[in-house]
Parts: C-alpha cells; sequence; structure tokens
C-alpha cells in the first residue's frame, strides 16, 4: 500500500475524541452503580491535565478515603460519591500537581529524581517538590 492508502485508512479506524482547550478542567461524568460510582470520562479527564490516569486516581483513591479500580476508560469507586465532592478533589488535584506556584501556569511535567516527585515548570522554569501521592 502507498503512504497516502495508509493513511486514508488510519483515519477511518481512528475514533475522534472529544477534545480539550489548552488547558480545561473537564467534569466528571458518571453515576451510581449500586453501592458504587463510576466515572466514565475518567481518562478524558486525566488526559485534559497532562497526568497520567494511575496517578490522578491514587490521588483520588486517597483524598476520598475509598478504594477503586481503572476499567479501561472508566474509573470504579467502591462507593457512592458525588460528583461535586470528586470534582472539588479534581480541583485540588490540579492546584497540588499541575498549575506552576510560580507563574500559575499549566505547562508543567511531574519528574521522579532520587526517589523524590517534583513538579517543572516548562514556562518558567521552577522546580519545585510535590508529595507523593
Amino acid at each position: 500500500m502507498e503512504y497516502e492508502e495508509l493513511l486514508e485508512e488510519a483515519y477511518e479506524n481512528v475514533q475522534p475524541c472529544k477534545e480539550c482547550d489548552r488547558f480545561e478542567i473537564k467534569g466528571v461524568e458518571g453515576h451510581h452503580q449500586g453501592s458504587k460510582t463510576v466515572i466514565s470520562n475518567f481518562v478524558q479527564v486525566a488526559g485534559c491535565l497532562r497526568r497520567e490516569g494511575c496517578h490522578l486516581a491514587k490521588f483520588l483513591f486517597k483524598s476520598l478515603a475509598t478504594s477503586g479500580d481503572i476499567d479501561g476508560d472508566r474509573l470504579i469507586l467502591d462507593r457512592k460519591i458525588s460528583s461535586k465532592d470528586i470534582n472539588e478533589k479534581v480541583e485540588k488535584y490540579v492546584k497540588q500537581f499541575v498549575l506552576c506556584s510560580s507563574c500559575k501556569k499549566p505547562d508543567t511535567e511531574l519528574v521522579e529524581e532520587n526517589s523524590k516527585m517534583f513538579i517543572r515548570c516548562l514556562a518558567c522554569g521552577t522546580k519545585k517538590p510535590v508529595h507523593k501521592v
């Protein structure tokens, strides 16, 4: 196959996802299933924050005092929790692990050096230690 044909085939097979702006704190969408809470757009929320889902999930488990699992694109929490409470914790996560403390920009990355976690700003160059989750 030629490159153009392969590219055309790739475009047909790829499913578009809802994109977020340059930086957007996406609200969680979910429902209660029995005694559990299912967040159906968890991967999108983590993607918009540019953080790994497992890191955000670990933070949510700890701050919401519950356990749970990542199941594909969903996060399943082992107790009923309102979306308002979950969104408040996501905002707290953003303040601690996403926004730069100096310039307040979201252009940061989490870096682990010598078993310590740092948030490094790609805009202003600030490097600040943060607590591991």
